[in-house]
């Protein structure tokens, strides 16, 4: 299983998810859907752009834990 912890790096950024999907260039929702797991993909391209937004490294963000 994999877990996604933007909210973390946006603490540690004091950025607000609002200002991460403006930044990144996705909708809000769609952050949301991320953030809270329940997304089934994501792009490389995008990941790369939350990761430039966030300037840390997809394991900083990426989990991956046994079920």
């Amino acid at each position: 299983m994999i877990i996604i912890n933007i909210d973390v790096m946006l603490a540690r950024r004091k950025m607000s998810v609002t200002e991460l999907a403006q930044s990144v260039g996705i909708t809000l929702a769609n952050l949301s859907i991320l953030k809270n797991g329940k997304a089934k993909a994501i792009r490389v391209d995008t990941l790369d752009k939350i990761c430039r937004a966030l300037d840390c490294q997809p394991g900083d963000i990426l989990e991956w834990r046994r079920e």
